[in-house]
């Protein structure tokens, strides 16, 4: 209730004495005397929802409005530029192919939890991180191009949940908490790379879950020996915090549900937009301005270089190939045929060997050694296809509250997946003209012509081998 309609109530009650004199005041009033008293409360309580509702419709609309201007035009959407920015959702996948592309030099200096370069300097190629879209704010538009991957919103509640449940079980080894604080505390200020507890959104995430398992662990030592026999793993309130309740918390709807459409339109609350806190309000509160934002998200990805899905590793790193690696493979041999001598190429070596030591080595940065073991072993099928039959256990009245909860991102997947489909047709039908071209021109196949195909040719036949290689790499995400 507001504090006017409970101002007005207060007053009422003031005049005629208190509850009890409420009562007989309005049994003694007559009927239409009771209708208008009845009706003044009400509208006392409903006018400041609307107006609540007004105000933030103005606000959603004028930021969606701002958004959809900021657009940068574009000779060729298709081409990429000077800077690569991938906005890695979490639990989605995908920097492993960036790895492969680009060298620790390019990369720009650790931002996974902060900015650590100056954009305005051309030193490095490519920005990984968790920032969302906002990070455009900081960066030159007119020389960066934006790839990202984006996962079944279902399928990434799921893996959020389990990762931000792993990397907290880490910290059980310790006596208590207090003991497991501590540590962290004394291990952070001389770490030369990243942890995972400088990253959003697990900076948030883990400290959660791990001070929940602990207090399970505390209660169960009270209890005594407990036996835990259930067939929903997502449901063990004795260990863990059970999936239901964690969808439900505050934390999550502030964090985690529709992440992938605040991420893509700017609006997390790690965002550089001064106007994001208030818009993400406004959206959570009345559910039908969301439209608003998932016009400007699906606008991101219009925009984007390359979209990729999780799913569909397979396609996605093929496609990831054709559209930017061939590109990327383009500047370099570029960028080499102006370098002055070995020298040169001597020097680049060495800077990128002096970034190793704060190279995570995975998505997430600190996924579990287990699962990067199975992944070389091959033995990652078992362990997917134990999750999907854990994840089957869950009841449906619980799969079906993470869709509602997800109602935007579940859009926006939708659309990405239309947007797959529209690169993939792109990619071949590039492909075949250029084939033709190549062979229907009156000149004939010339010698850089032949090495550039055959050089495309190695290039997508090595992606192709590696992705099988490694085909279940989508393990580490599931």
């Amino acid at each position: 209730m507001s504090t006017r309609s409970l101002n007005s109530i207060q007053s009422v009650l003031a005049v005629v004495g208190g509850v009890e004199g409420f009562f007989l005041f309005f049994n003694w009033m007559d009927p239409t005397l009771k209708l208008l008293v009845f009706l003044i409360l009400v509208l006392a309580n409903i006018c400041p929802i609307k107006s609540d509702f007004r105000h933030c419709e103005k606000v959603v609309k004028n930021w969606a409005f701002s958004s959809l201007q900021e657009r940068v035009k574009e000779d060729n959407e298709h081409t990429l530029r000077d800077l690569l920015f991938f906005l890695h959702v979490p639990r989605t996948g995908g920097r492993t192919f960036l790895k492969r592309l680009y060298s620790n030099a390019q990369e720009c200096p650790r931002s996974y939890d902060k900015l650590r370069f100056d954009p305005r300097k051309q030193e490095c190629r490519l920005l990984a991180t968790h920032d969302d879209y906002s990070m455009m704010s900081k960066l030159p538009r007119e020389k960066t191009s934006v790839v990202t991957i984006l996962r079944n919103p279902v399928d990434r509640i799921f893996s959020t949940y389990e990762f931000s449940i792993e990397v907290a079980a880490r910290f059980l080894v310790h006596p208590n908490l207090t003991s497991a604080t501590k540590m962290v505390g004394r291990l952070r200020p001389g770490a030369t790379g990243v942890s995972t507890l400088d990253i959003w959104p697990w900076k948030y995430l883990v400290p959660w879950m791990r001070e929940d398992l602990f207090a399970r662990r505390d209660a169960r030592k009270l209890m005594g020996s407990i036996d835990i026999k259930r067939n929903d793993p997502y449901n063990m309130e004795e260990m863990v915090i059970p999936l239901q309740e964690y969808i439900n918390d505050p934390r999550a709807h502030e964090l985690i549900h529709n992440g992938e459409t605040f991420q893509v339109a700017g609006l997390t609350n790690n965002s550089y937009f001064v106007e994001s806190h208030e818009v993400r309000r406004c959206v959570q509160k009345h559910k039908i301005l969301g439209e608003h934002v998932l016009e400007v998200a699906k606008k991101r990805l219009d925009d984007m270089l390359y979209v990729g899905l999780t799913e569909d590793h397979r396609e996605s790193a093929t496609m990831f190939a054709n559209v930017v690696g061939a590109q990327v493979i383009s500047q370099a041999l570029t960028e080499n045929s102006s370098m002055e001598g070995a020298g040169n190429s001597k020097s680049v070596t060495e800077q990128g060997s002096s970034h190793s030591e704060s190279e995570p080595d995975n998505d997430d940065h600190q996924d579990s050694n287990a699962d990067h073991n199975a992944d070389e072993t091959g033995s990652t099928e078992d362990l997917k296809e134990k999750k999907e039959t854990d994840r089957s256990r869950v009841s449906e009245v619980v799969t079906e509250q993470i869709r509602s909860l997800n109602h935007l991102d579940l859009e926006l997947y939708k659309y990405a997946q239309e947007i797959f489909a529209k690169q993939h047709k792109h990619v071949v039908e590039k492909l075949t003209d250029d084939l033709e071209s190549m062979f229907n021109n009156p000149d004939g196949i010339t010698m850089w012509k032949f090495l550039w195909l055959a050089m495309c040719i190695v290039f997508l036949a090595l992606v192709f081998l590696f992705v099988n290689a490694r085909r279940r790499m989508s393990k580490v995400k599931i």
